[in-house]
């Protein structure tokens, strides 16, 4: 089933900004007093998968909010559509980006059709209320997501699972035509994490740029068409995977000794860790 728009499948370039809708210019990003990155530039190419990974507290999750205006950078700035995002008007910026953010907290006892439902609040106003295409969209972002077995339940009874995807789900019914998935995997076992990162798929091809920090370097390597890889508040280097992902970065980012091969289903780079212990046969 699909969710989102029908338009033909078009890739820019990496790094190239002429192709970027999306770009933060010289950003300082703190909290309080505590600075996690300073002087960092991103474009996120229009219409790719780009994914962003590295170790923890590295300022992924940082850059993603500041590039959805949930965090205000102290200095520089973030761009959508020529145009400062600190500029936009909040409803029109919810119909164009869509976020997912780390954690999020339900209304109490609120049920799982009602809080996906949320996700078409952008498309409402006084001259277009509910109407049989908010309903179409919430049922099929519920079969994407597969909680459509859910739809009456409240949200605060689900398993951390569940609630990921029905928050997903929510996100998908905005349908914007940029996402970004902060930790899109997070309390799903593996089978649900390569369901969400397929429909992430599915949906970057149908025309959506979707921008995900992941913590797996192999799933990022595997469905990401452009890679970012950050440490201490920096970029360290980003591109197409089969370009980034090497021995050498992965021990300059991760700090972890590896072998680099090819995935031999996608032909991806895959990241196999240096053994600890050598275990005789």
């Amino acid at each position: 089933m699909s969710v989102g728009l029908s338009e033909g499948h078009g890739g820019a370039s990496a790094g190239d900004d002429a192709g970027a809708r999306l770009r933060g210019t010289e950003l300082t990003l703190a909290y309080e007093r505590r600075t996690i990155a300073e002087g960092l530039s991103v474009a996120v190419p229009d219409r790719s998968f780009t994914v962003i990974v590295g170790p923890n507290a590295c300022g992924k999750s940082t850059l993603l909010r500041a590039l959805a205006r949930i965090l205000k950078p102290a200095a520089g700035t973030v761009v959508l559509d020529g145009r400062s995002i600190a500029d936009w008007p909040a409803k029109r910026l919810a119909r164009t980006l869509g976020l997912l953010p780390q954690s999020s907290v339900a209304p109490d006892g609120i049920t799982v059709a009602d809080l996906v439902a949320r996700g078409r609040y952008p498309h409402q106003s006084l001259l277009r209320q509910w109407s049989k295409e908010d309903e179409r969209v919430i049922a099929e972002s519920m079969a994407a997501t597969g909680v459509a077995d859910l739809a009456d339940r409240p949200v605060d009874e689900l398993s951390g699972g569940q609630r990921q995807r029905v928050w997903i789900a929510m996100v998908l019914a905005q349908q914007t035509p940029l996402l970004l998935l902060d930790e899109p995997t997070t309390y799903l076992d593996i089978a649900h994490q390569i369901e969400v990162l397929d429909l992430c798929a599915r949906l970057h091809d149908e025309g959506r740029t979707v921008v995900a920090v992941l913590h797996d370097l192999n799933h990022a390597a595997r469905y990401a068409t452009h890679l970012i890889a950050m440490r201490g508040g920096r970029i360290v280097a980003e591109g197409a995977p089969g370009d980034v992902v090497t021995a050498e970065l992965v021990e300059e980012v991760f700090r972890l000794p590896c072998r680099v091969i090819d995935d031999p289903e996608t032909g991806t780079p895959l990241v196999v860790p240096a053994a600890r212990h050598r275990v005789r046969v």
